[in-house]
């Protein structure tokens, strides 16, 4: 039995978190267009009979411009550092300064890695991967360079199959014995975040998609409260605060009328019932907290740093 940890590396928007909810044919990191939408190691965890691949979905590459940044970029580091496999993320318009950037922190650890050449849907004939595949092959050692469409692949089996090629046996991971049916997490594991966590990222996604440029880096979501209905026992109800960093763009969030805060719980509150199978009460509070991002002692509330 194989198991091991693998980490997804790349710059922002390169794919990564759609990837890795599309290896698991499960939603585990949310998604956006937005730079900087993956704040910590989020895994996804995908178990089979010849064993059990943790992925971690990881921030994207960029220079920190804050203390959450400067943690976020500590996150990539010991993901690399503690991973048994890399899988490196390009898209196949061609290798870019970021990546290259990459390219060479990575050359540092020296670890086993995997080029993924990402949105190859967006490429006219697949027959001009070719000079991008040999340019690769001549910067690094890549175990393989494999091209997907993180978006719109439906099967992995390729993928998955190398992946679990590289990993080490459970019998002599680290050295440690191991018993074969023995497995890092539950099978029925898909992920290492809390409820409360995953609430709050399907409501940090929506918020995300429904505002421009202005909200999106200054913004977190924290879930204070979960609890039965009331009467009606079935329902579940949800109070949660979205954090912004000032004042000024509290209104842009709120809407005229209210219908940005309206539109944005409504579609959160429609994505969380169908995963918890039952009604859904949302409760969403728009609050500022001055310059959040530059205060450990508060984003640290919001899960970054303790995961």
């Amino acid at each position: 039995m194989k198991s091991g940890f693998v980490s997804i590396i790349g710059r922002p928007n390169v794919g990564k978190s759609t990837l890795l909810n599309n290896l698991l044919n499960k939603k585990v990191s949310i998604v956006s267009s937005k730079p900087a939408t993956t704040r910590l190691k989020i895994l996804g965890i995908l178990t089979e009979e010849r064993g059990q691949i943790i992925f971690v979905d990881t921030p994207g590459f960029e220079k920190p411009k804050n203390e959450l940044g400067k943690f976020m970029l500590k996150t990539i580091f010991s993901s690399i550092d503690e991973t048994d496999l890399i899988l490196f993320l390009i898209e196949a318009k061609g290798w870019q300064e970021e990546d290259e950037e990459i390219l060479n922190t990575l050359k540092k650890y020296n670890k086993k890695t995997i080029l993924i050449i990402n949105k190859v849907d967006l490429i006219s004939e697949k027959t001009l991967l070719l000079p991008l595949i040999d340019e690769s092959q001549k910067k690094f050692s890549f175990l393989e360079i494999i091209p997907v469409s993180a978006l719109k692949d439906k099967n992995f089996t390729n993928l998955i199959d190398a992946i679990f090629s590289y990993l080490p046996d459970n019998l002599n991971y680290n050295n440690k014995s191991f018993n074969e049916a023995e497995l890092f997490f539950p099978k029925e594991a898909s992920t290492n975040l809390s409820q409360e966590y995953i609430f709050a990222e399907i409501i940090r996604e929506k918020v995300l998609q429904k505002t421009y440029d202005e909200i999106p880096h200054t913004v977190a979501v924290e879930v204070e409260e979960i609890k039965p209905g009331g009467k009606n026992k079935e329902m579940v109800v949800i109070k949660a605060n979205i954090i912004l960093e000032r004042e000024n763009i509290k209104s842009i969030l709120i809407g005229k009328d209210g219908n940005k805060i309206k539109e944005i719980g409504k579609e959160a509150r429609q994505e969380i019932e169908i995963l918890v199978g039952r009604k859904v009460y949302l409760d969403l509070w728009v609050k500022v907290i001055e310059d959040w991002r530059n205060r450990p002692d508060i984003f640290r509330k919001f899960g970054y740093g303790n995961i």
